[in-house]
């Protein structure tokens, strides 16, 4: 099976998960899958260019390195639809966000297998998030995940209009503490690019799952937008200037994250 994510520990409360950022897909899965699956076109591209600093601020970092077509490691494992009353893309994706299929006709993968991926890829890497915000905790009293996510910026599928630069979620409010959430989403709502808070992306499984503001475990989700940073076509280019605008309020984003602590009120 080999490697599935990479870790590195911090010596802050924070957490960065970075779950869709991989593109290795084992052989024999690749076997079965068509063209354009195997360009992982869904991938959130150059996601971990666009954290680089934050192991230097002191967060902890955890990056999946196989691609979500393996198994999206932001769904349910039980199958329960992300965004009830929208499309929904599956824990382990039989389509892409274009509706291309990702298999060959008769390869899509069957319970059995479902469940085998499922125990060797989505549960160690949940497993580590778990391991990681409990330790961060006993460490500082507290532990604040975040999960960086990135997509085109027209995605028919999800949205029927462009989507906005900056997509702030705390699962309505419910993920992380009101103070925290809102001096996050100052700093993006202050800086050039448009932004939303809990709007049509407000977090995914990963946020939901592991936030538990009232056991002092706080997770956000940001999803931003490609034409930000990276060309939004084939081979899907970084776009070191563009990029480097973005990652300035990225970092203030991150230290602000870093220097806040829960009150004790």
């Amino acid at each position: 099976m080999g490697k599935t994510f990479e870790h590195t520990s911090g010596s802050t409360p924070l957490l960065v998960s970075l779950p869709h950022g991989g593109t290795h897909i084992p052989e024999d899965i690749a076997n079965r899958m068509t063209p354009a699956a195997l360009g992982t076109p869904d991938t959130d591209w150059h996601v971990e260019k666009l954290y680089d600093f934050a192991a230097s601020m002191g967060a902890s970092v955890i990056r999946a390195t196989h691609s979500r077509y393996v198994i999206d490691l932001n769904r349910d494992p039980d199958g329960v639809p992300l965004y009830v009353g929208a499309d929904n893309t599956e824990l382990i994706p039989t389509t892409t966000f274009e509706f291309e299929p990702i298999y060959q006709p008769g390869n899509q993968p069957d319970e059995d297998e479902i469940a085998n991926r499922t125990r060797e890829y989505w549960q160690p890497y949940h497993r580590k998030l778990e391991q990681e915000l409990a330790d961060l905790k006993k460490r500082h009293g507290y532990a604040i995940l975040f999960d960086g996510h990135t997509i085109k910026s027209v995605v028919p599928r999800f949205h029927d209009v462009e989507i906005l630069d900056l997509n702030l979620g705390t699962a309505g409010g419910k993920s992380a503490d009101a103070d925290l959430t809102k001096r996050a989403f100052d700093v993006l709502e202050n800086s050039s690019f448009s932004a939303v808070l809990n709007g049509r992306f407000t977090g995914g499984h990963i946020t939901r799952a592991h936030g538990a503001p009232d056991k002092n475990i706080h997770a956000l989700q940001l999803e931003l937008t490609w034409r930000n940073y990276m060309a939004e076509i084939p081979p899907f280019r970084y776009r070191e200037q563009h990029a480097e605008k973005l990652k300035t309020v990225l970092r203030a984003l991150i230290q602000t994250l870093i220097d806040w602590q829960p009150s004790t009120n």
